[in-house]
């Protein structure tokens, strides 16, 4: 089955530019409830995903700066520690149960790298367990 059928897409999903700055980052994952949340460039490609743990890493990392000044600092300056691989519109749920393992949410891409949306690990695991018990 493709996994455009999990799709939750990126109107529905709270997703971050790199040129904003770690202020307005923190706020949107506050706002969000989440710890982790997928980055776009400016041309609306995938480029990463930010987690709490970067922004706490960079501020300990960072002499000098404070929650008084993290408005001056862009995302694209942040070092990101988590990975999350994205895939393919066209990918089978197949493909997905190993990037769950390790990934809350999976990003989902065109062609040409542009951020469609996510799958939800969630989604991925009530696939699977439909599928087994049924």
């Amino acid at each position: 089955m493709e996994i455009s059928a999990f799709l939750l897409p990126k109107d529905q999903v709270a997703y971050i530019t790199s040129s904003i700055s770690m202020l307005e980052a923190m706020e949107q994952l506050e706002q969000h409830y989440y710890s982790a949340i997928p980055i776009i460039d400016h041309e609306g490609k995938y480029v990463g995903t930010l987690a709490e743990g970067d922004l706490l890493w960079k501020l300990k990392n960072t002499p000098g700066l404070s929650f008084d000044n993290i408005r001056e600092v862009k995302v694209s300056d942040i070092q990101r520690h988590v990975h999350n691989e994205s895939v393919y519109i066209k990918a089978q749920m197949e493909d997905m149960l190993t990037l769950a393992a390790d990934q809350n949410f999976v990003p989902v891409v065109d062609s040409e790298g542009v951020f469609l949306g996510i799958i939800r690990r969630k989604d991925i695991i009530e696939y699977y367990t439909r599928n087994i018990t049924d």
